[in-house]
């Protein structure tokens, strides 16, 4: 099964455009709302991006496992898939560049798509239930990442063994 890998490595193509890019749109985003707290630095952006590889990493061990029976693993690739609309959707929102709309059309779309076929072709393609769980799945991957990388860890662990017993 080459699905997993083929996906993982143009999550990982269209991820590093993400990663740099993906702090001056947060910023943009602040500014036009008003919400400070939705900045984000590089090294959070890394961070996030990493955490999200992870979770795909153990969702493609176990597609690969399961020869694509996971349900995390057709999960992950129906989402990733409805994720380049997302980022085609956002730039035309915001009727200019936003972070990973460069890469989404010709590099995640097709490493999704090869993953889809893949799964159609060994007699289990993707379902309306797996459809319907992509877009949560890799949405709530993604925001718990995001979440984690901004809590102030150093600080909070500072603060832990500081205080009386």
């Amino acid at each position: 099964m080459r699905g997993p890998l083929v996906l993982f490595a143009s999550w990982a193509l269209h991820d590093a455009e993400e990663a740099l890019t993906f702090p001056t749109t947060a910023d943009q985003l602040a500014d036009l709302t008003g919400i400070d707290s939705l900045r984000m630095s590089t090294k959070q952006s890394v961070a996030a991006i990493g955490l999200v590889g992870a979770a795909l990493a153990v969702a493609g061990i176990r597609g690969a496992r399961t020869r694509g029976a996971s349900r995390f693993y057709r999960a992950s690739v129906a989402g990733l898939e409805a994720h380049v609309f997302t980022h085609l959707l956002s730039a035309a929102a915001a009727r200019r560049y936003t972070s990973g709309a460069l890469t989404a059309l010709p590099i995640m779309w097709p490493g999704a798509a090869f993953a889809r076929s893949e799964l159609a072709s060994l007699g289990k393609p993707l379902t309306a239930s797996d459809r319907r769980l992509g877009a949560p799945t890799m949405g709530a991957i993604a925001l718990a990442a995001h979440l984690i990388v901004r809590i102030d860890w150093a600080s909070r662990l500072r603060h832990r063994g500081s205080s009386p017993r």
